[in-house]
């Protein structure tokens, strides 16, 4: 805390900088961009995934930070999108436990309703059947907005984060409602200046290669010749285009290295579309 600490102070000092978030408050999104900066630095809730891209491209913000994947629900499709259409740089990244908890002003045989994010309520699917079953479930954008719901609402409950219930004077009726009590969402961060060295690092890289028979095995081969320990890869639909496909995949390693440069010149030579999304020092779960 004292090293966050130092480090946001450092920034402010220069110039008051910019984060983007996906909002709003007490998001899990604001929770991890706390985890990451510190509070000395200008938080920007946006509403959309979209939008926190669009304010690092329109030099809005400095920074920006998104969720990329969930141990339980797999990749984050609008961050993938938004790769594809408007790449940008990362520069860093979180791993978040997310605990889930049910909130209300009411005890938990007066909820009619509960109100979260489609996310949240699905890694807390097999919970609510067994303990609420027949009460309706609600998706909407957010579990901060959920939240503000269950405060306002007579018999509404959310889904959201122990800080979101403090922030709203909400009770947790039931704490760690999540499935999979391993949960946790890798979120990515946007924007600044490309990382040094650290010899814990890793690359992450969006392509696209020729629509004909073994041009992703011509790829992979790469990564098994140039010995790149490859730790995550995900297929992804093109926009506007059917049957085809841009591949995202990240690596250990640092783009610098220079074993590590030839491997990516070897890879880019068989691909229509190469983008290096970044390099950045590898994080453990926030314990």
């Amino acid at each position: 805390n004292l090293y966050k600490g130092v480090i946001s102070a450092s920034h402010s000092l220069v110039k008051e900088t910019r984060v983007a978030y996906l909002g709003p408050q007490y998001s899990y999104s604001h929770l991890a961009a706390i985890e990451y900066f510190g509070s000395n630095v200008e938080l920007v809730p946006a509403a959309s995934i979209r939008a926190v891209f669009e304010e690092i491209a329109n030099k809005q913000a400095e920074y920006g930070l998104v969720p990329v994947e969930n141990s339980t629900d797999g990749r984050v499709a609008d961050t993938l999108d938004m790769f594809a259409r408007q790449p940008v740089s990362i520069s860093g990244e979180v791993q978040l436990p997310i605990h889930h908890n049910l909130i209300a002003r009411c005890s938990r045989s007066e909820i009619t309703e509960v109100y979260s994010k489609p996310q949240a309520l699905s890694q807390c699917r097999e919970w609510i059947a067994r303990h609420l079953p027949g009460v309706r479930t609600v998706e909407i954008t957010s579990t901060a907005v959920a939240a503000q719901i269950a405060c306002d609402k007579p018999g509404a409950a959310a889904v959201a984060s122990t800080e979101a219930a403090m922030f709203y004077g909400l009770n947790i009726v039931d704490a760690q409602i999540e499935d999979n009590k391993s949960n946790v969402t890798r979120f990515a961060v946007l924007g600044g200046p490309l990382p040094k060295r650290t010899g814990k690092d890793k690359t992450s890289l969006m392509f696209e290669i020729p629509h004909k028979p073994g041009a992703l095995a011509d790829a992979l081969l790469v990564f098994k010749r140039t010995k790149l320990n490859m730790t995550w890869i995900e297929s992804f639909p093109k926009p506007g285009v059917k049957t085809e496909y841009l591949f995202f995949t990240e690596f250990e390693g640092h783009q610098l290295e220079p074993r590590i440069a030839r491997a990516l010149d070897l890879l880019r030579k068989r691909c229509t579309r190469f983008e290096i999304l970044g390099s950045y020092p590898r994080r453990e779960p926030v314990a």
